[in-house]
């Protein structure tokens, strides 16, 4: 039995190609039959795009540059918890870098932060680890649960169908933004007695958790639906016809015909989340100092604004060129899977 993704690359792919000549007079070239995989043919059309291999080297950047922060930092000679600005007399009486732009020099390239003077270029680069692996863990929880529920809802149908949707449509009746804020201090309680210290791991636990619990719905219901369309094509039906379980119908025929949406889906939530968890910081219900997050640079930033642009600069140029190059690398990855699809 052949699914509609193998049909379309087998058809697709076909291409004759000589193996040689015989060097016999009169005879014809022997030809051969050379296929290519479904995602050969998406790697091709990938490398077409230039607006998508700029986009994936810059998110490729944000990834690599964080994690190779700490040898980043040796190299620098600065880290992200020293108080520079302090302890070298770069502040003046108001917290306020003395050397202009924000306390731009050799020494310090991205200048120092306001208040305390800790280095910008090395809170930027940890800042966006803490925001990126806290929202990396937030998309694998909830692709991963979305998608288990959205085939079960897809597949099974009937009674199951309208009660897991109608649980889905409950989910989907809370207010996210105010959610997270009114409950985070909340469960953080749950971890934290009044009095005691709080651990490090107790806040990216509560945020993961928190947005874990209203961010699967979405990708739920795209599966439910790619799921209810595929359900009674002829080739799912041949595979239940043969005596195949439902395990193995869901897992080799049902699967590898919406992998690609749920790959284009994760690459536009990973922004989403990321947005979500520095949001959260801002407002003081997320990641509190001396931890670097994005979310406490806008704090500061926000708070210093009229007396130091320059330290706002910074990560808003960051999060910016963050969020567009992925969701631009995400319409990328969608029009190289499907090539129906056109910008």
């Amino acid at each position: 039995m052949t699914s509609p993704s193998q049909a379309a690359a087998d058809g697709d792919s076909l291409t004759l190609e000589p193996e040689g000549n015989s060097g016999t007079p009169g005879t014809k070239d022997p030809r051969e039959l050379a296929g290519r995989t479904p995602g050969q043919l998406a790697w091709m059309r990938f490398k077409r795009d230039k607006t998508g291999i700029a986009c994936a080297i810059v998110v490729a950047l944000f990834i690599i540059l964080p994690l190779c922060a700490p040898l980043i930092s040796k190299l620098y000679g600065k880290n992200a918890y020293d108080l520079y600005g302090q302890d070298d007399g770069l502040l003046n009486g108001f917290g306020l870098p003395i050397k202009p732009n924000g306390g731009i020099s050799g020494d310090h390239w991205f200048g120092i932060e306001p208040r305390l003077g800790r280095d910008v270029f090395m809170l930027l680069l940890y800042g966006i680890r803490t925001s990126l692996l806290i929202a990396l863990a937030v998309t694998v929880l909830a692709v991963g649960v979305g998608v288990l529920f959205g085939l079960t809802q897809g597949y099974l149908g009937g009674k199951t169908d309208y009660f897991m949707g109608r649980f889905s449509d409950f989910m989907l009746s809370f207010p996210s933004q105010l959610f997270f804020i009114a409950f985070s201090p909340v469960v953080i309680l749950f971890f934290v007695k009044p009095g005691e210290q709080e651990s490090w791991w107790v806040r990216p636990v509560v945020l993961i958790g928190v947005q874990f619990i209203l961010g699967w719905m979405s990708i739920g219901r795209l599966v439910r639906a790619q799921v209810l369309s595929l359900r009674e094509r002829e080739f799912v039906e041949a595979a239940r016809i043969s005596g195949a379980s439902s395990w193995r119908i869901i897992s080799k025929e049902l699967l590898p015909n919406i992998w690609s949406t749920i790959l284009v889906q994760s690459t536009l939530m990973l922004p989403v989340f990321v947005t979500a968890e520095a949001g959260l910081s801002y407002l003081g219900v997320g990641i509190v100092d001396p931890t670097p997050d994005w979310g406490l640079m806008f704090q500061t930033g926000a708070t210093f604004y009229d007396s130091d642009i320059t330290f706002m600069f910074f990560p808003g140029i960051a999060m910016v060129i963050f969020v567009v190059a992925f969701n631009l690398l995400g319409d990328s990855v969608r029009d190289a899977l499907d090539p129906k699809t056109l910008r």
